[in-house]
This record gives C-alpha cells, structure tokens and sequence, in this order.
C-alpha cells in the first residue's frame, strides 16, 4: 500500500493499492460521460493494458476502504516515471480525490529522484488545471495528441 497521508476533502484517507481481489471494482471505475474524450470509459481497459505490458503498473485507488478510482505508473527507458490512466470515478468526483491521487503517487515515485511526467489532451482543462497546481510544467513534447508536462525532483 501506498499512503503518504493525503486526503481527500471529506477527510477520507486516500492510499493506492495492488490490484488483487479488487480487481472486479477497479474494472468497473467510470468517468463522467463529457471525460470519455480524455479517458478511457472504463479502467478495465487499463488493467488490461497492464496485463499486457512490461512497462505499466494498475493501482487501484481508495477512499478509506472503498475503491474510488484507477491510476498507472511506469518506468521509461531513460529513468523517467510516468503517471497515467487515472480515472476517478463519476460517483466520487469533485472531492479533490484526483489531487489526492496525484500527490500520493509523486510522493512515492519521488523517492527515485528521477523526473515525474504524464501527459494529457491540450483540451482537457481541468487535467491542465490540477497538472500545473501540482508544480507539472510542459516540456513542450507531445505524446501521441497529449501534451507532456514534467515535475522534477528536488535538487
């Protein structure tokens, strides 16, 4: 388990978990009908893409004891980690659960000392939004039609 302590703004614990027995909630984690453009409908298609790939992690994300959510991570090939497929569930967002998420997961992938990137569609506002008030800032690169932005480890 990952916990760094962070919670969301009812207080509840949020911490990243394996995906194990929980596997049948994570799958059924859903976006908002309007975040389809950005995520996939369903984090089951993120599991599976971690089934079928050496270089994505699934966890599963928890508020307290209940599922809430889906985030990956992984390791490229020049040391970089890489947050992606983060979903949160339509049920449980607007609670600051993806900000909560977000920084338990840096919080941990920062202990590498290595620089943290995602990318995400320039249309995507409110993915901009937490991005930069997370100190990510744009590397100018493009990932497939997503932006790339960078937060580095402290000096």
């Amino acid at each position: 388990m990952i916990d760094s302590g962070h919670s969301d703004r009812t207080g509840r614990r949020v911490t990243l978990r394996p995906v194990d027995d929980n596997w049948r909630a994570v799958a059924d984690v859903a976006p908002r009908d309007d975040q389809r453009a950005f995520v996939a409908a369903l984090a089951a298609r993120y599991l599976l893409l971690t089934e079928r790939s050496d270089v994505w992690n699934s966890l599963a994300v928890y508020a307290d004891e209940t599922v809430v959510g889906h985030v990956m991570w992984g390791v490229d090939d020049d040391g970089s980690r890489w947050i992606g497929g983060m979903v949160i569930d339509a049920a449980e967002q607007g609670r600051g659960l993806g900000r909560a998420t977000v920084r338990t997961l840096t919080d941990w992938l920062a202990e590498a000392a290595a620089p943290i990137r995602l990318s995400y569609h320039p249309d995507n506002k409110p993915a901009a939004a937490l991005y930069t008030s997370l100190n990510f800032h744009p590397t100018g690169a493009m990932e497939d039609d997503e932006l790339v932005a960078e937060l580095r480890p402290p000096a």
